[in-house]
This record gives C-alpha cells, structure tokens and sequence, in this order.
C-alpha cells in the first residue's frame, strides 16, 4: 500500500537502539512488534526525559487512544506523587487528533514552560530526586492550568 512512498528497511533491534541514541534525527517512523516497540518506546523516552514526558497515541481505522507511555502506576494511586506529563501531553496528542488546534497549542506551551522554569515540577524532575522543593501531581497540574491562561497561541 505505500510501495514508492516510503523507505523501509529491515533492521536489527540492537543496532537500532544504538543507532536511536547515536543519530535519532536518522529516524521517522519505526514500525515495530509489541516487544520490540515497548523496549524502543523506553529507549527513545529516555532520550527525551524518561517516562514521565512521553505521551503515547495509539491510532488505528475509527478508533484513537491516548496515555501515558509508562501506563498506569496503581501504587502510587492517591499519593499526589506522581508527575502528570506523560498524561497532559497525551492529553494534547488527542486535541491535535480531534482538530483541537488551538487547545493542544496552549496546554503544550503551558507544559512547556513549567517544565522549563522547573519550579512546580515532581521529584522525578528535579535534578536532585530527594530535592524538598519537589511538588506534588495536583500542585504541577496547577501551575500548568495557571500557565495555560497566560498562554496565547494562533495556530
């Protein structure tokens, strides 16, 4: 179905996973087996963050699903531990998905920016993971809320 439209080549998980971290600008789309794609899907979230900022979106023929890469962490259900990134930009990745421009726009951009000043951000982002400073789930999700009513955007 997409001969002549798309390079496809055959490749060796454990090559690809130096070659990912090596020159992922090397890397499009990557089709993969469930074992395969899981092992990769962490590789390539450790490259950009870990686990808590990768959003994931799985797209089929009428149907969509949005979560978090890392899926859920019952454990730590109720705790306010958790941080909510992965989530929110799921979160965008449906917006986008449902033609919700200007929205994914905002709430990416408020993301965006408690990230980058740090401040309001869990454990896991602190460069220091026993950092007091750290906040909790509902305290980041608030400062991304708060982000997102500054934020103006024209998509």
């Amino acid at each position: 179905a997409y001969e002549g439209r798309m390079a496809v080549e055959d490749r060796l998980v454990d090559a690809t996973c130096m070659q990912l971290v090596l020159k992922p600008q090397d890397f499009d789309v990557l089709v993969l087996p469930n074992l395969y794609g899981d092992i990769l899907s962490d590789l390539c979230a450790g490259l950009i963050g870990g686990l808590g900022v990768a959003p994931g979106a799985n797209i089929g023929d009428g149907i969509a699903l949005f979560e978090a890469v890392h899926g859920s962490a019952p454990k730590y259900q109720g705790m306010n531990k958790v941080n909510p990134v992965a989530m929110v930009l799921s979160g965008v990745l449906l917006l986008e998905h449902l033609g919700e421009l200007d929205a994914a726009k905002r709430l990416d951009t408020a993301v965006a920016r408690v990230l980058r000043e740090g401040k309001d951000v869990t454990y896991d982002l602190k460069a220091d993971r026993n950092d007091p400073s750290a906040v909790g789930t509902r305290e980041m999700a608030d400062a991304i809320i708060a982000q997102m009513k500054t934020v103006k955007v024209r998509v």
